[in-house]
């Protein structure tokens, strides 16, 4: 369990200020149906090590990933890109939030060269919000995908970018890079927005998903939301009908989990079996692949995922 202080750093310093004197919020006890082994592999540890080797930063570690044994055993890694410090405070969210360092200019080569000594066949860039940046970062992000085609040319990319707000023509820099899938997360329903993700805008982040498409009908639109938070059924359908307005391929649905007492509460886990409702109303929807379960996370099983869409797409050119 992620605490409030980062005592895994030996930083003593409140690592989410903005929530440090927020009343406690009780963390429920877990259902059996989203317990998960702890990660102790030696595949685990052998990715560990040359993340760490290189000095990265992986979301894997940053967000308390549930599924980060699973996932390094496999050598599967998110990286997290231009440091660990978010500038934004959203309320389920365990990255570290202050004022940002400076860019490291060769992270993008670090990160290269870590994706070639795993042998990724599929690669997830994401980052913390840089609203501090010029561009959000944006450049990083291309010069990060453009070193890694270099290195690793047969390796597929998919980025998880923040919503670049008030960044007029930082999407268009990422969308030139050409990334293999562009991954936004609405993360929950409009509602929830002014208390789960104050910083952003809700038909903001449907039109940056949709502009994509306009940019470059080739690559892939994914985006993924929580369950938990409050959402009434109605709500998540429609947000579904928002982003196939936008032309989305791939919907992510998986179970919020609170971090620490300082984070939004959990108001109610979610059975299986709605999950399942929930995946076959999105494939009703137009979706060429819909991932729902409790564990489901973005970037849990990317690779694979990528596979099945490349296939639902070319299946469903050939029944048009």
């Amino acid at each position: 369990m992620a605490v409030v202080l980062d005592l895994l750093r030996n930083d003593q310093r409140p690592r989410h200020p903005e929530k440090a004197h927020r009343p406690d919020k009780p963390i429920q006890r877990k259902p059996d149906w989203i317990r998960v082994k702890a990660p102790g592999s030696k595949g685990w540890e052998d990715t560990r090590k040359i993340v760490h080797e290189h000095g990265l930063v992986t979301v894997c570690e940053e967000a308390g990933c549930p599924n980060i044994g699973e996932c390094w055993e496999k050598k599967h890694a998110t990286f997290m890109i231009m440091g660990d410090t978010c500038t934004r405070a959203c309320a389920f969210c365990n990255v570290r939030t202050g004022l940002p360092e400076g860019l490291d200019a060769g992270e993008p080569d670090k990160v290269a060269d870590s994706v070639a000594k795993l042998g990724l066949h599929h690669v997830v860039i994401t980052s913390v919000d840089r609203d501090d940046l010029g561009d959000g970062g944006a450049e990083h992000f291309a010069r990060t995908i453009r070193a890694i085609r270099a290195r690793s040319p047969d390796t597929t990319i998919e980025v998880l970018t923040p919503d670049f707000l008030r960044k007029p023509g930082a999407l268009e820099v990422v969308v030139a890079a050409r990334p293999d899938v562009f991954n936004h997360n609405m993360e929950t329903v409009p509602g929830n927005y002014l208390t789960v993700r104050p910083g952003a805008r809700y038909f903001h982040s449907v039109r940056l998903l949709q502009r994509v498409k306009e940019l470059d009908p080739t690559i892939f639109t994914k985006s993924g939301i929580m369950v938990g938070l409050g959402e009434e059924r109605n709500e998540v359908v429609q947000l579904m009908d928002d982003l196939r307005s936008a032309d989305v391929d791939f919907l992510t649905i998986g179970q919020y989990l609170q971090p620490t007492k300082k984070h939004h509460e959990v108001v109610r886990f979610v059975p299986p079996d709605e999950f399942k409702g929930l995946e076959t109303t999105a494939y009703t929807k137009g979706f060429l692949l819909v991932s729902a379960t409790p564990l489901t996370r973005s970037s849990h099983h990317a690779g694979e995922d990528f596979a099945k869409l490349k296939a639902a797409r070319l299946a469903r050119i050939a029944n048009a």
